[in-house]
């Protein structure tokens, strides 16, 4: 039986009294942590050695607070304006701050990208497990204790909550332990700032053992704002939008290049001529097998994140392509043989000639045209053909998190719309097989044409990729569900994985190259090679062999890093001794690729933040300022000449830019020096 409780207090009272001894508490990832019931548990608790507390997690949000007191006094507002109330997770200001008392645990099997590379103990702690394990690997943890945030809606008999953003790992969890008959307590914990979610996320109040009510358990919702969209991720994007076929499935990510995904995609659907002109300009070899055209089916959304470049398309009405919960129905869709718009009649002797109802139709069938509104009550009373489909989902998603603005478009979202979203299992979404035959082919005919995207951060000559690690060991965030979605793609008969990457990357000892012969450490490995794009073009590996894989990831490498990946493929065996590279492809360079799609970023196609940003205009100038500053840090020649232009061209910054920095009376040799090079690089 559920019991209510008003107070977080009262909910740690009954929590510590019904388990005995250590516990181990399981947690979603990201917002669907109820963080105030969590820190008062965890206080309690912390003050305890008596009764060990393990944490069983992923992605642990928390503020950002900057690490120089430039960027400390420039958040300060910004934190306040937009993170607001959010309470940051006591246990990770002391994971951080290395304080974590001896009897807790905190054990993460995915890391918000490169906060824990120098912590020591996270990196021990880390679990390193697919997505679709994550419900295994928690029973095997000798998990006892599950605790949620979830939205509410009604009252009374009507009153139901809604998993909200994390449907994705309790719902499997729960059904393990009960087919294992180990106890687990189950809390729910109300916070009203969560968008009510119908569909798989929706439950009764009685799926928990513990609901919390208390109002102190209502916080804004963590809320990154949105990345800048960088020239190189605006050619990854546009490359990547041409290999999605109309009527298909889609994944995204999250960040700059989720948007830029997203809003290559849009500009393909409404601005064809200049979509075509832009990718000449990026393709030094023509479009054959490009896919330029509109959206007329539209487009599935199936991912394991529902992101703000998902809402965006399903707003701009390019994500519209609805799937529908059964297998015959969704094969008979796809085949055209039944109209969504319009099923009638011819729908219901499609269904008859596959056999999936029968004539006259059972009980059991009647449900399941009334379901899909193939059958209508009608203004007699009689039933008759429906005029449209029902119960059909456009989007399908495992968690969310995004923008301010992105949750509350999902709370005011009209019922109607928001039913078209379904928020559910991360078993059913990451991969193929099912709990039946059913249900795997249910899969199979929803995701046609599908395209898995994901980002990587190194991709060998051979066509492994490294997505989570470093060489060292050190996990940088996670496999999460890349492998998952990789392997999916080569289960599906007409879907493809594409990992995109920066060709390049910045250190203090000036760019590397992404693309190299060699790395010590897998994420994906070779022989799932598929699809690899860079900001400099499409490698297309799937079925070639190694000499054919080295030479068109080599095209796709930065120009100034091409010749050594040459000699290296070379001195390996992996590439004749007489190849050269094509002429067309030695112009991948940063300024080369800034020179074409310059004037569409002044046009208005490519914007730096195509979904808006929190950040003002003015701070946008001074992130621009700070970002140039902090480079030139790294690289000590560089500082040097930024000084000596600050001191000799004298810019002054404006009053309010320097108060907002703690510049404005700056003293001594330091304070001024930064406020000279601050005013040079705005």
């Amino acid at each position: 039986m559920t019991t209510v409780l008003n107070h977080l207090d009262a909910a740690v009272d009954a929590v510590l009294a019904r388990v005995q001894g250590p516990i181990v508490l399981g947690l979603p990832l990201g917002i669907g942590k109820p963080n105030p019931f969590v820190n008062r548990l965890y206080a309690r608790m912390k003050a305890d050695p008596s009764r060990p507390l393990t944490i069983i997690t992923a992605l642990s949000l928390e503020v950002p607070t900057g690490k120089s007191e430039l960027e400390q006094h420039f958040l300060a507002p910004l934190v306040e304006r937009v993170f607001k109330d959010y309470p940051d997770l006591a246990y990770v200001k002391d994971l951080r701050g290395g304080t974590l008392p001896p009897h807790i645990q905190v054990r993460e099997f995915f890391f918000k990208t490169g906060d824990y590379l120098s912590n020591e103990l996270a990196q021990q702690q880390y679990i390193s497990t697919n997505y679709t394990f994550v419900a295994r690997d928690m029973l095997g943890q000798g998990l006892n204790v599950i605790a949620q945030a979830v939205a509410t809606q009604g009252q009374g008999e009507d009153w139901r909550l809604s998993l909200s953003s994390n449907p994705d790992v309790i719902l499997e969890l729960v059904e393990r332990f009960a087919e294992t008959g180990q106890p687990l307590l189950k809390v729910g914990v109300v916070n009203r700032e969560m968008p009510f979610m119908p569909n798989g996320a929706e439950v009764s109040p009685d799926f928990f053992d513990l609901v919390v009510t208390d109002p102190a358990a209502t916080h804004t919702l963590f809320a990154p704002p949105n990345a800048k969209v960088s020239t190189a991720d605006h050619a990854i994007g546009l490359h990547a939008s041409s290999l999605v076929k109309d009527g298909g499935t889609l994944q995204i990510g999250i960040g700059s290049l989720g948007d830029a995904i997203a809003q290559a995609l849009i500009v393909r659907e409404r601005h064809g001529a200049e979509y075509r002109r832009i990718l000449e300009g990026l393709c030094p070899e023509g479009l054959a097998g490009r896919e330029l055209g509109r959206f007329e089916q539209g487009l599935y959304g199936c991912s394991e994140m529902f992101v703000n470049g998902f809402l965006q398309l399903i707003e701009a009405g390019l994500i519209r392509r609805e799937v529908y919960g059964d297998a015959v129905l969704q094969a008979l869709v796809n085949e055209g043989r039944i109209d969504p718009a319009a099923p009638g009649e011819a729908a219901l002797q499609a269904l008859r000639e596959e056999g999936r109802i029968s004539e006259p139709p059972t009980a059991e069938d009647l449900a399941f045209l009334k379901r899909f509104g193939l059958l209508v009550v009608g203004p007699d009373g009689a039933l008759e053909p429906g005029a449209r489909l029902r119960s059909g989902h456009c989007m399908t998603g495992g968690f969310f998190l995004g923008p301010g603005d992105f949750y509350e478009r999902l709370r005011t979202m009209p019922a109607e719309r928001k039913a078209r979203i379904d928020m559910t299992r991360i078993d059913f979404i990451n991969q193929l097989y099912g709990h039946s035959a059913e249900e795997t082919q249910l899969k199979r005919v929803q995701r046609r044409h599908a395209r898995f995207m994901n980002t990587t951060m190194k991709v060998t000559l051979l066509g492994a990729a490294a997505s989570d690690a470093l060489e060292s060991g050190q996990v940088v965030s996670g496999v999460g569900g890349q492998y998952n979605f990789v392997a999916m793609a080569h289960a599906l008969p007409d879907a493809r994985s594409i990992l995109m990457l920066r060709a390049t990357h910045d250190t203090k000892d000036g760019p590397v190259s992404n693309l190299v012969f060699s790395y010590g450490h897998t994420t994906i490995p070779r022989h799932l090679r598929d699809i690899v794009i860079t900001e400099y073009g499409v490698a297309d590996l799937r079925a070639q062999p190694d000499h054919e894989v080295v030479q068109r990831l080599i095209r796709i490498a930065d120009s100034r890093f091409q010749p050594e990946l040459v000699s290296a493929a070379q001195a390996h065996g992996k590439l004749p001794r007489d190849w050269q590279l094509p002429e067309a492809w030695t112009h991948n360079t940063p300024q080369a690729l800034d020179d074409r799609l310059h004037p569409w970023t002044v046009a208005g196609l490519l914007p730096g933040f195509p979904f808006g940003t929190d950040l003002t205009a003015d701070e946008l100038k001074m992130v621009a300022a700070l970002r140039r500053l902090k480079k030139a840090t790294q690289h000590p020649v560089e500082l040097v000449t930024m000084a000596l232009k600050s001191l000799w061209e004298g810019k002054e910054a404006p009053p309010a830019y320097l108060e907002r920095l703690g510049l404005d009376e700056a003293q001594g040799f330091k304070g001024l020096l930064l406020k000279r090079l601050f005013a040079g690089n705005l």
